[in-house]
C-alpha cells in the first residue's frame, strides 16, 4: 500500500463496536513483532518511545529522534502507523502543523494529537485546541492524505480521583464535538475506565472513541459493547517487556 492508502485503511478501521486493537511500539523491532503478531495496524506510545531512548515522556525526547524512529518503522513494515506526538512539539498552531508534516514525510499517517498544555497548567481553552487541529488538517489536506488525527483529551489523565469523573463528562463531549468540527478523526480519552460513562461519550461523540487500556479497564469485548471504536495499550507494552527483561537479567546474575 502506498501512504494514502495506508491513511484510508487505517480509518477504516475504526468502527463503533468493532474497535481496532493497537498494542504499542516504541522501535522498528518491536514494530516488526506486532506485525508478525497479526496487527492491521501499528501505533508508537509517546512514554515508550522516550524511556526506550533514555528520556522522560512530556516531549523530552528530541523530536528528530522521535521523527526519525518513525522513519525507521515505517522502512521495516508495511503497516499504517500513527505515531504518538503529545502536543506537537508547539504550542502554535502552524508550526505544531509544520511539525506534523515532517512526520507525513517519513510515512506516519496519523497521530495521537493531547489538549494539555506541556511544560504549563492544565488544557487548551477549546477554541485554541480547535484552531491547533485545524491547522494540521489543513496541512494533511494540502498534502492530499486522509490523515488520522487522534484528537485527545486530558481531563480524565490529569483527574486521579476516579470518583471525580462522572463530573468531567460534559467537558469531554464539548471537546470532542469542538475537535470533530475542527478536522479531528478520533477522539482519545485517556484514564477513563467507568463503563457506564465510557458508553455516554461513545453515544454523544461523533468520533470514534479511543480508550487506554489500564489497570480495571474493562476488557476488549465489554469495550465493543461500550460503542468503542479503538482500543490502545499505551506504556502498558513496554512496562510488560522491561520487567521480563530485569526478571531474566536478575536470574543470570543473582549469586549461585
Amino acid at each position: 500500500m502506498n501512504q494514502n492508502e495506508k491513511a484510508k485503511a487505517f480509518g477504516a478501521l475504526h468502527r463503533k463496536g468493532d474497535p481496532v486493537v493497537l498494542y504499542n511500539i516504541w522501535d522498528a523491532g518491536t514494530a516488526k513483532a506486532v506485525a508478525d503478531a497479526g496487527a492491521k495496524a501499528l501505533a508508537t506510545g509517546s512514554w515508550s518511545v522516550a524511556a526506550a531512548h533514555g528520556y522522560a515522556d512530556g516531549e523530552k525526547l528530541p523530536m528528530s529522534v522521535l521523527v526519525e524512529t518513525a522513519k525507521s518503522i515505517t522502512a521495516a513494515v508495511d503497516l499504517p502507523l500513527s505515531v504518538d506526538f503529545e502536543g506537537a512539539y508547539s504550542a502554535e498552531a502552524e508550526s505544531a502543523a509544520a511539525n506534523v508534516a515532517k512526520l507525513v514525510e517519513v510515512g506516519a499517517i496519523g497521530i495521537n494529537f493531547e489538549d494539555q498544555v506541556l511544560g504549563g497548567d492544565g488544557l487548551y481553552p477549546i477554541e485554541r485546541q480547535a484552531a491547533r487541529i485545524r491547522a494540521i488538517r489543513e496541512m494533511a489536506e494540502r498534502k492530499n492524505i486522509p490523515f488520522f488525527i487522534n484528537a485527545r483529551t486530558d481531563l480524565f489523565l490529569a483527574e486521579s480521583d476516579l470518583s471525580k469523573h462522572a463530573g468531567l463528562v460534559d467537558e469531554a463531549i464539548e471537546r470532542g464535538k469542538a475537535y470533530a468540527a475542527a478536522g479531528g478523526s478520533g477522539f482519545f480519552v485517556p484514564g477513563l475506565i467507568d463503563p457506564a460513562l465510557i458508553e455516554k461519550i461513545c453515544a454523544a461523540s461523533p468520533l470514534p472513541v479511543n480508550i487506554m487500556m489500564r489497570t480495571g479497564a474493562p476488557d476488549v469485548k465489554a469495550l465493543a459493547r461500550l460503542g468503542v471504536g479503538r482500543v490502545s495499550y499505551g506504556l502498558g507494552p513496554y512496562r510488560s517487556i522491561m520487567e521480563k527483561l530485569k526478571q531474566e537479567a536478575a536470574a543470570i546474575y543473582s549469586p549461585l
